[in-house]
């Protein structure tokens, strides 16, 4: 069996936080710089937003929140999750945590770096040549499910509490994943426990990321567009600035988070688990001139011995959309690729 870090990793580029208290004012470098984002349309119609959805009514068996989730899933794969039941002083100490983190002298988070040929660490991700556009951020990135694949020596101690609270954040995520996955499965038609079942000793991935304010904040971006490679994504914005937008009919949509609520997505495995009923969706991270931006997302994989293709119970009336793959070689895949849009998830479809 393949160990975490035979995946395959990132190469090193330098540090965008350092980078960016030394640049003020200065135009970034010519690998920042995203030329692109001039001719993409944000629409700036508050109105539109993605659903929000209220976990004590779907633990109750609500039909109406029940509909509502399964419309959100299939038409926007993105919603806000209130009252979803993780405890709130977990995830506040969890933000406070990672801020002191990124506060840290830099060769201090340097004792934290990713190892060669690992994702897992303080750097950036999924930088695979020497030309490649760069993104205006830096991140931690841990697995902490399942606990055999902990790389503990990439844990900060400094905060001291921070292993103790990622170890909660953890847990608590991961069970909110869990239900949610039930939920889905009885919108889908599929034994709940059955479909919850493949996720419950799965592989969970926590990247914690630090955008830095950037003067020319047009020119940038603090995230590639991208879908995730995951079952299902709950992201945490831990400070007050905005920065999220999802991609919707060719347009960009500016996510404005609901207090206390977990933001859910849907990724590329549940995408080809479902046979395209939920969809994963485009989004990116934008960069605020003025103040930098924190969040943590936890992305929710099956376990190692899954094979990642449709199910077989929703295949009785279609045939299948996707291929069908080890979970191994689509995590090694994923990881050895640059973030484009949805790529990763048109690499695994099937000939019309």
């Amino acid at each position: 069996m393949s160990t975490r870090n035979e995946y395959g990793g990132s190469l090193p580029v330098g540090n965008v936080q350092a980078l960016a208290s030394n640049n003020s004012g200065e135009t970034p470098p010519l690998r920042y710089l995203r030329p692109e984002l001039h001719s993409e349309e944000v629409l700036l119609d508050e109105s539109l937003q993605i659903p929000t959805i209220d976990m004590r009514k779907l633990m109750l068996d609500d039909d109406g929140e029940m509909e509502k989730l399964h419309f959100a899933c299939k038409d926007w794969g993105f919603f806000q999750l209130i009252n979803h039941g993780a405890e709130d002083e977990v995830i506040e100490k969890m933000k406070m945590d990672i801020q002191e983190f990124f506060k840290l002298p830099l060769e201090k988070k340097n004792v934290y770096a990713q190892p060669q040929n690992s994702i897992e660490g303080y750097g950036q991700a999924f930088v695979v040549s020497e030309d490649q556009k760069l993104d205006w951020g830096d991140m931690l990135f841990l697995v902490p499910l399942p606990p055999s694949q902990r790389s503990m020596r990439l844990w900060p101690e400094n905060p001291t509490s921070f292993r103790e609270t990622l170890d909660k954040y953890s847990s608590e995520l991961h069970r909110v994943s869990l239900n949610l996955m039930k939920l889905m499965a009885k919108n889908l038609g599929v034994n709940p426990d059955k479909f919850a079942s493949m996720f419950e000793d799965g592989r969970q991935g926590i990247r914690m990321n630090y955008y830095p304010p950037c003067e020319h904040a047009d020119k940038v971006i603090g995230l590639t567009p991208h879908s995730d490679a995951s079952g299902l994504t709950l992201l945490v914005q831990v400070n007050e600035v905005q920065g999220l937008q999802v991609k919707k009919n060719g347009k960009w949509i500016p996510i404005k988070p609901v207090p206390d609520a977990l933001l859910v997505n849907i990724g590329d495995i549940m995408e080809i688990i479902c046979n395209g009923e939920y969809k994963s969706m485009e989004h990116r991270a934008v960069v605020n001139s003025e103040k930098e931006r924190l969040s943590i997302a936890a992305f929710h994989g099956p376990n190692q011995m899954t094979m990642i293709g449709p199910l077989p119970d929703l295949l009785k009336e279609n045939s299948a959309k996707y291929k069908t793959t080890s979970y191994e070689e689509f995590l090694r895949f994923f990881v050895t690729r640059k973030l484009d849009g949805k790529s990763l998830l048109g690499a695994m479809k099937l000939a019309d």
